[in-house]
């Protein structure tokens, strides 16, 4: 069933993406500053929606792009990758015809792996393919709602480790990084969490960085994880956002996956993200 969501806010306007999932967000230019009541219309339906997609935007500066992700909260910062020169707070996303890889090329949520994993990530794409290089999401509200009640219950007290070393290892080497300088997370969160500002539950187990239901024998975990896999990422559960230069997109890290789609190769793609840093998952 489809929870009726807000679309109704006196200082942006917000059209829902799908019936489940997502906002594209007008009215609002996060270049400059944004006044108090424009950010409670965006907080709020963040919350509601759970990524928005911010459209008719010019290139934020990085400052402003910083200070827009402060609003909500102290900034996280990623364990290995390199980060914009002078700005130690932005992620830069680039993929060209020289990349070993392309970030964010399986389902994850970001960062998953650390103990306090992040609230939200908010990315702008400055430089896009002529087509392609879509970026897909998964409502793991939805997700968990779908299950049965009986595994809902058998799966509420579970706990998952999620690490990160096997995805980290040499993955920016080609931008600078040593793998001495990495510090590799590994944290235990809850299978399912609550979300601490609606209340909800949501699925929080990842192909990309869990590896296992502790409480489970390794062949029980492996066989939980691959159904729990299968759910959260399943098509009904699914947006697929198609950019155009300069929108931003800014998710829920808490109760959303997302996965970019690198099928723009040899084209080049480039953006800038901040990430805010979340709370101990429960």
């Amino acid at each position: 069933m489809v929870q009726v969501r807000n679309t109704d806010y006196e200082n942006i306007t917000a059209t829902p993406y799908a019936p489940n999932l997502g906002a594209e967000i007008y009215g609002v230019d996060l270049s400059k500053s944004i006044s108090d009541a424009q950010f409670s219309d965006i907080r709020q339906a963040f919350l509601d929606h759970q990524v928005l997609f911010f459209k008719d935007q010019s290139e934020i500066p990085p400052a402003r792009h910083i200070e827009f992700g402060k609003r909500f909260g102290l900034l996280h910062s990623h364990p290995a990758a390199p980060t914009m020169k002078g700005f130690h707070e932005i992620f830069e996303i680039h993929a060209t015809k020289n990349s070993k890889i392309a970030n964010g090329e399986f389902w994850h949520s970001d960062v998953s792996c650390d103990e306090l994993p992040p609230l939200g990530t908010m990315l702008q794409i400055h430089i896009a393919p002529s087509c392609g290089g879509d970026t897909m999401f998964s409502d793991m509200y939805a997700a968990y709602s779908a299950l049965s009640k009986p595994f809902q219950e058998f799966l509420n007290g579970l706990t998952a480790t999620h690490e990160s070393e096997h995805i980290y290892a040499g993955r920016y080497a080609d931008r600078g990084v040593v793998d001495q300088d990495i510090d590799y997370p590994k944290a235990k969160h809850p299978v399912v969490r609550t979300h601490p500002d609606t209340g909800r539950k949501a699925l929080f187990v990842n192909r990309t960085f869990t590896t296992r239901i502790n409480e489970l024998s390794s062949q029980e975990s492996d066989s939980v994880l691959k159904v729990l896999f299968e759910q959260a990422e399943h098509v009904n559960h699914q947006i697929r956002f198609r950019w155009s230069l300069n929108d931003m997109a800014f998710w829920d890290n808490r109760c959303c996956m997302h996965r970019a789609v690198w099928d723009y190769w040899p084209e080049e793609r480039k953006g800038r993200r901040v990430t805010i840093k979340g709370d101990q998952p429960f």
